[in-house]
């Protein structure tokens, strides 16, 4: 079955005076999709999303939300979305089930049926027991709860989420998660959202795009950006490391080879069925890490640079590797 494209964005630019935010993008999100616009702070994500959801203007370009254009139809695209910014936006002084009730009066909701789909909505969420406190006595979990229950209230096509779970403890990411990911099935909305956590484009999103300065480097499903990478990534540590490169150049299963003073990074292909073989005929070898490839290993092969430099996976061997470089 042809999937239908619930986004359509061409050559679509943004520029501030002479910083060009969003640089002649491509792209198309289907419908039904979980969809991440993966990179790091800066890189024209949140520019992005603003300008589909119409609150931006393009300054080249073409982007169609839901059927309609951007810049033409600008009203209906609002209609057919629904936005959660990293800032919360609902009123503090209002209780959750208030904040709901506005927002469905703001869109139009039929009264018919509308008290029942705000019941559904708190549940979903699990702010039962705490919709009529205030919001202002909200967690911030709670609050990024409330906001994509207002979100999705009035049943948008396409639900659009900046850095959803920012700032927020593991346990409340998880649950927060957990809602996302039942929006397609439950409610047939189309998720698109933006992150810089590896994590979370890696586990929750269908398709990725990944994003710098302005830029899309790579689209595609993320077990499938990683796999074209072939191959998981050892750190040997060695007092010869060039004596243990030059080994491992003769090796046919190996992809690439970054030596540093003491270390040498080395990309192994099938790695499961060649690590113990390498290790065999290698000598002189003190240590050895192993890390499975990841998005921030595509971002890398692209860029030069991680994601995310404070993060595990986003800097601390490249750091080693740009300190250490070999001679």
């Amino acid at each position: 079955m042809e999937r239908k494209p619930a986004i359509v964005i061409r050559k679509l630019s943004k520029s501030f005076g002479k910083l060009r935010a969003v640089d002649g993008i491509n792209l198309e999100v289907y419908e039904g999709e979980i969809f991440a616009l993966l990179g790091p702070n800066g890189a024209g994500k949140t520019t992005t999303i603003s300008m589909l959801c119409g609150l931006l203007r393009p300054t080249k370009g073409q982007a169609n939300v839901a059927g309609f254009d951007v810049e033409k139809e600008s009203l209906m695209v609002r209609k057919s979305i629904g936005v959660v910014f990293q800032q919360p936006s609902s009123d503090d002084l209002l209780s959750g089930r208030e904040n709901l009730k506005m927002h469905a009066l703001l869109y139009g909701m039929p009264s018919e049926g509308r008290e029942e789909r705000i019941d559904e909505m708190l549940r979903l969420v699990g702010l039962v027991e705490r919709q009529h406190s205030r919001v202002k006595e909200y967690s911030g979990g709670m609050r990024k709860r409330l906001e994509i229950a207002r979100g999705i209230l009035h049943r948008p096509k396409i639900l659009f989420l900046d850095e959803p779970t920012v700032g927020l403890d593991p346990q409340t990411r998880q649950h927060i998660w957990g809602y996302i990911r039942s929006l397609p099935e439950k409610e047939g909305t189309t998720v698109v959202f933006t992150t810089h956590y590896l994590e979370e484009a890696e586990q929750f999103a269908d398709r990725v795009a990944i994003i710098d300065r302005g830029k899309i480097i790579a689209i595609g499903k993320p077990s499938e950006l990683v796999s074209k990478l072939g191959g998981d990534t050892a750190f040997i540590k060695a007092k010869q490391p060039q004596k243990i490169a030059s080994k491992l150049r003769s090796m046919k299963f190996v992809r690439s080879i970054k030596v540093g003073r003491n270390c040498v990074q080395v990309r192994v292909g099938d790695c499961a069925k060649n690590l113990p073989k390498m290790l065999q005929a290698l000598e002189g070898v003190e240590s050895i890490e192993l890390r499975p490839a990841t998005l921030n290993d595509v971002f890398i092969k692209y860029t030069g640079r991680g994601i995310r430099e404070d993060s595990p996976e986003g800097g601390y061997w490249e750091r080693i590797m740009n300190s250490e470089k070999g001679r």
